[in-house]
């Protein structure tokens, strides 16, 4: 009788531990998964700097204005940014040139008749994945210079200040050689595997970790988003 009991309870027991090792296996990649998905797009944002326009509306008008201010301030960077391959410099000179950016900005307003103010800023803001020619940057928050048009409501542009992808063209494809041998320098060799078109034999693996980083910042994005519009 003892012995039957003892088979019983073994049967009963087996299953939970079953349960308890698999939930203990979940959580634990789970983990896994958000801190991998962390530590790139900590790595990204701290090495990269991106310039985000605001229109004021989504009038035709007002999207030509921001392509339009865009054109006048990546002009005016180009100059100042010029050989420039560090990330602190990269920052010191765009706060120093805060002012000089919002003038340039402002004239541009200004010469097409409009009489909306401008904001500059240096600092963190969320972005969703974006693709420069054959260079894919996933979602998360970003260091960036923010210019915001009038109410900044409109549809908004972004590119890559540093290293310079603002200033190349990548409608072709390809991003030149030069930037991606800058953004090597800045990142670790994961962080660029990940953001780069690899070798095919390569692209699985790589496409599978870019969609985790994806999925845990847009998470993490929106939440952020809900949060702040429930304590507005």
């Amino acid at each position: 009788m003892l012995n039957s009991l003892n088979g019983a309870n073994k049967k009963n027991i087996l299953p939970k531990v079953l349960t308890a090792v698999i939930l203990l296996i979940t959580i634990l990649s789970g983990v896994a998964l958000i801190s991998y998905s962390e530590n790139v797009s900590n790595g990204l944002a701290d090495n990269i700097i991106r310039l985000h326009v605001l229109a004021n509306s989504d009038s035709p008008e007002d999207q030509q204005l921001k392509r339009d201010v865009r054109d006048v301030v990546i002009n005016f960077m180009k100059g100042k940014l010029e050989n420039v391959k560090d990330l602190e410099t990269t920052k010191r000179i765009i706060e120093e040139n805060s002012e000089a950016i919002k003038q340039v900005a402002l004239n541009e307003i200004k010469r097409q008749n409009k009489d909306y103010d401008v904001k500059v800023m240096l600092g963190k803001y969320p972005f969703p994945t974006k693709v420069y020619g054959d260079i894919s940057l996933p979602a998360g928050n970003y260091q960036a210079l923010r210019i915001v048009i009038g109410n900044g409501e409109g549809q908004n542009w972004w590119c890559v200040l540093f290293p310079p992808l603002c200033f190349v063209d990548a409608t072709h494809g390809t991003v030149p050689d030069s930037v991606k041998n800058d953004l090597k320098e800045v990142l670790s060799d994961e962080e660029y595997c990940l953001i780069t078109t690899l070798d095919k034999d390569e692209e699985i693996d790589i496409e599978i970790k870019f969609k985790i980083v994806e999925m845990f910042q847009n998470s993490k994005i929106k939440i952020a988003s809900a949060m702040n519009r429930i304590f507005q």
